[in-house]
């Protein structure tokens, strides 16, 4: 019996697959560009920690407005606050932020159904595409504070962790805020992660989870207090590879 022929990716007539394969190559330039234009913007926006969690929370949430107040410590402390530009925690980050001493700065995304985007953003950068705007939350970010929140959180919660434990960007504090919401997440991590050799003990300590807003930029300071916020020249290298 013989092999079925697979179709041609390059159609020699001109007709639709060709005209669809251009476009794809052109794509290519159009990520290009958005990676090029935000690392031009966001660059100099340092030192900068990015605050992720659910965009589905009210303004009258014990969430968001402890989502605010840490944003507005971290911001008077020195830190440009990073979030994703929308409702939710996201509004609460910018917010807190945007009425501290450092930049608000907010990672928007071409959805669909537009996204709401809120208004207390002193930088406003949008993106087409969750890939590019996922590596600008890691490549400029001195730590990663994970409020609580739904699948987009997870996703960039572990994505965080797997460029930490794995070298691929610098070690940055990633902390968990509210040990009622994280607990039973980290203690599957140990039983069942760790437990069933997945991962290795050591990196548990990859993650801190904290409750209260003065202890989280405690932590953060904590972690540079022997080394300062620049990368160092390894540190840049890995970062260029990111």
């Amino acid at each position: 019996m013989s092999k079925p022929k697979l179709p041609h990716l390059f159609d020699p007539g001109g007709g639709q697959e060709a005209r669809l394969s251009a476009r794809e190559s052109w794509r290519i330039f159009e990520i290009m560009s958005e990676f090029v234009e935000a690392t031009e913007r966001l660059a100099p926006i340092r030192p900068a920690v990015s605050i992720f969690g659910s965009a589905r929370i009210a303004p009258d949430s014990a969430y968001y407005m402890l989502t605010e107040s840490i944003a507005r410590k971290l911001s008077d402390a020195g830190f440009a606050v990073i979030s994703g530009g929308g409702p939710g925690v996201m509004e609460a980050a910018n917010k807190g932020a945007f009425f501290g001493k450092s930049p608000s700065v907010g990672l928007n995304i071409q959805l669909p159904h537009e996204q709401h985007v809120n208004p207390y953003q002193d930088v406003s950068q949008t993106f087409r595409h969750f890939f590019v705007r996922k590596v600008m939350f890691v490549k400029f970010a001195s730590a990663y504070v994970v409020m609580p929140g739904g699948f987009g959180t997870l996703d960039e919660l572990m994505e965080a962790l797997t460029l930490v434990q794995t070298g691929k960007t610098r070690r940055i504090p990633i902390i968990l805020v509210q040990s009622s919401f994280w607990g039973g997440l980290v203690d599957w991590f140990r039983d069942r992660l760790v437990g069933e050799g997945m991962i290795n003990p050591e990196d548990m300590d990859l993650i801190q989870v904290i409750d209260e807003p003065e202890q989280v930029v405690t932590a953060i300071f904590q972690h540079y207090e022997s080394r300062g916020f620049e990368p160092s020249a390894q540190e840049r290298e890995i970062l260029l590879n990111l």
